[in-house]
């Protein structure tokens, strides 16, 4: 398959890491920003490959993860109302609030809809005007296009019966926050590939002169990891800092514009909460004073959900410390035992994105595959949530990257 198969080719791969190894003359730390490039870099074995040669840390880039639980228990609180329909996406569904999930809420006779697209729900609410339709618009970047979508659909059919919980929430102020943060250990990022594809990569020049890392836009097949990494590499060995795009199949530098005005015009950048971090200064978006008759904040009524709220009692769940990359999932005490895909403390082990679903499904138990493996499971490995046990026995829907 074209785009696909020149990017798993395992004698490319073993040449890249190959590479890297001449390259590298200490171990250096990264991060990858994108729980998806973890997936990548842990199912087709290169985070324990390259071990010896390159700390890979895993950053806060999955956005089921990082949603407060306050947005996730008043999702609940609705769901319980009268003729009150939550609509999501299906890796919002096993995500611990303070005392439930969705998927918890539903058995218990909530009303919930997994749609694929926010679009799906407008036309839910289309069809059922006696119900309050509220879509939860989790995400990054990547998905704020498709939920501002849907609030213009909504407007032009004169809907009064569609809403948004909004979670968005914005990469940089992020990994700014992890940067000003004192026990920063970050050398050198790769950034989310997909957000750069909405975003661009323009605004990653300030951040590199104000921090002087290198910033490598990288996708999420093998081959893409391995040239981030090796570019990280090289920035590093030679004391070059800059941006650089190894990424450019998908990603340009203004980015796309289209979707990038159709979010201007329905959000604003806001200070948002992100579970484990704490409020962000710019952090997110929230919906323009033109477009608050579709908040569903301000329909229904509710605590703020800006304020600074810890993850199931830190001493429980340590997801900042993994969302931060403070710490590795496996040196969890509580990982493969309190916590499993089928029991999870946290988010980070029940979301696809998530870094401790990622090794419990692939690192474990040392199971790590070669790249070799790796072609035989193409097939199943072209979306993070088709190849994870953690949602495999419930509808999915789309995802909230």
């Amino acid at each position: 398959m074209k785009y696909v198969d020149e990017f798993r080719d395992p004698t490319t791969a073993r040449q890249l890491v190959a590479e890297i190894r001449r390259t590298a003359t200490q171990r250096w730390v990264l991060m990858e920003v994108c729980g998806g490039q973890t997936h990548g870099l842990l199912r087709h074995g290169i985070e324990s490959e390259l071990r010896d040669t390159v700390e890979l840390i895993h950053g806060p880039g999955c956005p089921v993860c990082v949603t407060p639980i306050a947005a996730i228990d008043f999702a609940q609180e609705l769901a319980m109302r009268d003729n009150v329909v939550v609509a999501s996406f299906g890796d919002m569904l096993r995500v611990p609030g303070s005392r439930n999930s969705l998927l918890n809420v539903r058995g218990a006779g909530g009303h919930l809809k997994i749609v694929y697209s926010p679009l799906d729900a407008v036309t839910f609410a289309q069809q059922h005007p006696d119900q309050q339709v509220v879509f939860f618009a989790v995400g990054f970047e990547t998905t704020a296009p498709a939920t501002a979508l849907a609030v213009l659909q909504a407007e032009r059919l004169n809907l009064s019966n569609f809403s948004l919980l909004v979670s968005h929430v914005r990469v940089q102020p992020a990994m700014e926050e992890l940067m000003d943060s004192p026990d920063n250990r970050v050398q050198a990022f790769l950034a989310a590939g997909h957000v750069c594809t909405i975003t661009g990569f323009a605004s990653y020049d300030a951040f590199v002169r104000r921090y002087k890392v290198p910033v490598v836009v990288t996708g999420f097949e093998p081959i893409d990891l391995l040239e981030g990494i090796l570019e990280c590499i090289r920035q590093l060995e030679t004391g070059r800092k800059k941006v650089s795009n190894r990424y450019a199949r998908s990603v340009s530098r203004a980015g796309n514009l289209s979707a990038q005005d159709v979010v201007t015009q329905v959000y604003e950048i806001d200070d948002r909460p992100w579970r484990g971090f704490g409020t962000i200064p710019c952090g997110g978006y929230s919906l323009r004073s033109e477009y608050r008759r579709f908040d569903a904040e301000k329909r229904f009524g509710h605590v703020s959900l800006h304020s600074q709220l810890p993850i199931l009692g830190d001493e429980v769940c340590r997801a900042a410390d993994v969302l931060a990359g403070r710490l590795r999932p496996t040196a969890c005490p509580e990982f493969g035992t309190a916590c499993t895909p089928e029991s999870p403390l946290g988010a980070p082990m029940v979301s696809s994105e998530g870094a401790c679903a990622a090794y419990y499904q692939y690192d474990s138990a040392g199971r790590a595959p070669s790249f070799s493996q790796t072609q035989s499971e193409k097939s199943t490995s072209a979306s993070p949530s088709s190849s994870s046990s953690d949602v495999s026995t419930v509808e999915t829907g789309a995802s909230t990257k």
